[in-house]
């Protein structure tokens, strides 16, 4: 073999070389980045399908099932407003997690990454298989974690960073080493909450009270403030009076020292003289009922007497009328009144029934005990339109034409013209009692 075609084979050889040096090397990175990537590694892929990712995911993030990490994610895409994820689970584990999962997308940190967390319900269903489609965890308290992270980002970045780092090592360092207080803390924080949740109703109702009272307040305060207003003038002029009112002070001073010295004396006689009016008293307060009655005939009886009497007429009398009947000389043991009448109070008639006084009510008379209750009969002849007895005709129409026939020669009237009180004024006179004009 010549030299030339010998330096020719060792080039082409030096070539093949360094051509499968590359090969090998080439091969090298893609086997290390395959096996980086665990193109190699048996898995079983689903998808998860979820409105957003967030600007903190990706490729290669954990799959996690209550803190135990089950798989990765091997891609993202976006389709249409939502985004889906391939995720890689690990065959060995699929047994636990339940076909009937959904998913949470959660930081591992405030500042940290996020992962899938993957949360089984309370009624797990078959394990999941190969394909299987995962959706998004819409329960209320993933939402509200979802808007809580959401919200926290604009003030992340808000917030200087230099500054933050310094809160929480200052945070961290002031921790450091109190886990267990912080901790019996927190249990007893929990412990206050547990009992203060049955009260939070009543709380409302206190705070909602108090709103109401404040409002309230608040529309009066223009009238307090004028009260204060005027208060201020009566300060004022107790302040000019105050020798007066010290005076004033004075003399109740003594008069109550004044007054405790009689009741420290007279206190006997005051308990004495309260058991003394207590049965009067009982007789008072079981007859109030009636006095309101007896009153209001007193006051209606005014001017019908005034009537009589001939108030506002030029012909006004004034008459002392004293009436007395004889009812016999008193017997001792024989004429003591008996108080026999327990009707109780009542209110009659205002005007009684002709032949009959207010008190003979419709009942019948009142039963006081009293032997002779009826006044004597008239010593003159019978009257006409009865049995002759007084008691029987006094002040009955009757009684009145015969007054009145008799009064009539001496006033030189004719009979239907006589007043009617001279009746009243005579007829006593008749019956034998004692008339006297004052």
């Amino acid at each position: 073999m010549n030299p030339g075609r010998r330096i020719l084979l060792g080039r082409l050889r030096h070539q093949a070389l360094g051509v499968l040096f590359l090969v090998v090397v080439a091969l090298f990175f893609t086997v290390t980045i395959a096996i980086y990537e665990k193109k190699f590694v048996p898995y079983t892929a689903v998808t998860l399908e979820t409105d957003h990712v967030g600007n903190q995911m990706r490729e290669g993030a954990d799959v996690k099932v209550r803190g135990m990490v089950v798989g990765e994610v091997r891609s993202i895409r976006a389709a249409g407003d939502a985004a889906v994820l391939e995720l890689a689970l690990d065959p060995d584990k699929t047994e636990v997690i339940p076909g009937n999962v959904n998913a949470r997308l959660l930081p591992k940190t405030l500042f940290g990454e996020r992962y899938v967390a993957l949360q089984v319900p309370g009624d797990p269903a078959p394990p999941i298989a190969a394909g299987a489609v995962i959706g998004q965890d819409r329960s209320s308290t993933a939402i509200e974690l979802e808007e809580v992270l959401g919200n926290v980002l604009p003030l992340l970045q808000s917030v200087q960073p230099q500054k933050l780092s310094s809160t929480l090592n200052a945070v961290a360092t002031a921790l450091e080493g109190r886990g267990e207080q912080l901790g019996q803390t927190l249990v007893q924080l929990s412990d206050y909450l547990g009992q203060l949740n049955p009260s939070l109703p009543d709380i409302k109702a206190d705070i909602t009270g108090l709103a109401d009272t404040a409002d309230v307040y608040n529309r009066a305060a223009p009238d307090f403030l004028d009260a204060l207003s005027d208060l201020t003038t009566t300060t004022r002029t107790l302040v000019e009076k105050q020798n007066g009112v010290a005076e004033m002070f004075g003399t109740v001073t003594d008069a109550s020292a004044d007054l405790t010295s009689f009741l420290e004396v007279n206190q006997d006689n005051l308990i004495n003289l309260t058991k003394t009016v207590r049965p009067t008293l009982d007789v008072l307060a079981k007859y109030a009922p009636e006095y309101p009655c007896l009153l209001r005939q007193l006051a209606e009886s005014v001017p019908r007497a005034e009537e009589a009497f001939g108030k506002g007429t030029d012909e006004m009398n004034h008459v002392t009328i004293r009436i007395t009947a004889s009812r016999g000389k008193y017997l001792p043991g024989v004429d003591e009144p008996r108080y026999d009448d327990k009707r109780g109070p009542r209110c009659y008639p205002d005007v009684p029934p002709p032949g009959r006084w207010p008190q003979y009510p419709p009942g019948g008379p009142i039963e006081d005990g009293s032997s002779k209750p009826a006044p004597p009969k008239s010593p003159g002849p019978d009257l006409p339109g009865g049995g002759g007895g007084a008691s029987s005709l006094a002040n009955s129409p009757e009684e009145q034409q015969l007054i009145s026939a008799l009064t009539a020669p001496a006033l030189g009237l004719p009979p239907a013209e006589v007043p009617g009180w001279g009746g009243l004024l005579v007829a006593p006179l008749y019956r034998g009692a004692e008339v006297t004009l004052e």
